[in-house]
């Protein structure tokens, strides 16, 4: 199976096998160049599984996965974004003590071939001082940029760990339920800042909030029992009847269950 030369990420028939247990069985996923797609899927669909091989967490049993064209099936996570792929969740385990100012020039500055010298580099070299204010503004960070990370309102700390995979200049980047456990009165500050993302990148977002989802993507995937049951954009989604079979039983999100009101 060939990609075309607009597919910046592809799945190729993967499969992961846990002992007898088929956890992915045969999907393919093509994410497109300024991708704003979704896997969504029920409790169990097997979507942080298919997460965990693109990022390189678990080696498929069968398939293969393709980024810009390069077969990047047998990487390391930490290979795969050098090359231009990162997850939200890979940089969730935030420093406590560090504040988003001197955590961002830690990962600018590594990004940058600098290392060890971030230290140096937090108010001495213009280049990482300019990109770490770019981020702290685009985030919503600057007016906590002084303090120490553990103090901050659990927004602000879904915030900052997109403003790192945006520091490490993705070209794909893979957003892990950026809204899990934020409290409502935080969300839209999120929600706003997920949506102002910069239209180069591509993203995959996995994600159990419906509003998000329809508010963002242009292309789903529905994940069920391992298998991609059908893609679609997201008014196709919405009135597809498998797709809401599928939720019965479940609480059923409720831009499946009047149809799309997002468009």
């Amino acid at each position: 199976m060939s990609t075309d030369s607009n597919t910046v990420l592809s799945a190729q028939g993967l499969v992961m096998k846990f002992g007898g247990i088929t956890a992915t069985n045969n999907v393919t996923l093509n994410l497109h160049k300024g991708a704003r797609h979704a896997l969504i899927g029920p409790n169990g669909a097997g979507k942080t599984t298919l997460i965990n091989l693109l990022t390189g967490v678990l080696q498929p049993t069968e398939g293969k996965i393709i980024l810009e064209g390069q077969d990047i099936t047998q990487l390391a996570p930490h290979q795969r974004v050098r090359r231009g792929m990162v997850r939200t969740f890979q940089i969730n385990q935030l420093f406590d003590t560090l504040t988003p100012l001197e955590t961002l020039a830690m990962v600018v500055s590594q990004h940058r071939g600098l290392g060890g010298k971030w230290w140096q580099a937090l108010g001495a070299r213009a280049d990482v001082n300019e990109r770490c204010d770019q981020l702290l503004a685009q985030f919503h960070l600057t007016s906590v940029m002084g303090q120490e990370t553990r103090v901050l309102a659990y927004g602000k700390r879904r915030l900052l760990e997109i403003a790192i995979a945006l520091a490490c200049e993705p070209r794909v980047l893979l957003l892990d339920e950026p809204v899990a456990g934020v409290p409502a009165g935080e969300r839209e500050e999120l929600l706003q800042t997920v949506a102002a993302l910069p239209a180069d990148v591509s993203i995959l977002l996995i994600e159990h909030d419906m509003d998000l989802v329809f508010s963002f993507a242009k292309r789903m995937t529905v994940l069920v029992n391992g298998t991609v049951l059908t893609e679609g954009d997201p008014d196709q989604i919405a009135s597809d009847p498998q797709v809401k079979a599928v939720y019965l039983g479940h609480e059923v999100p409720q831009a499946l269950a009047g149809g799309s009101q997002h468009g």
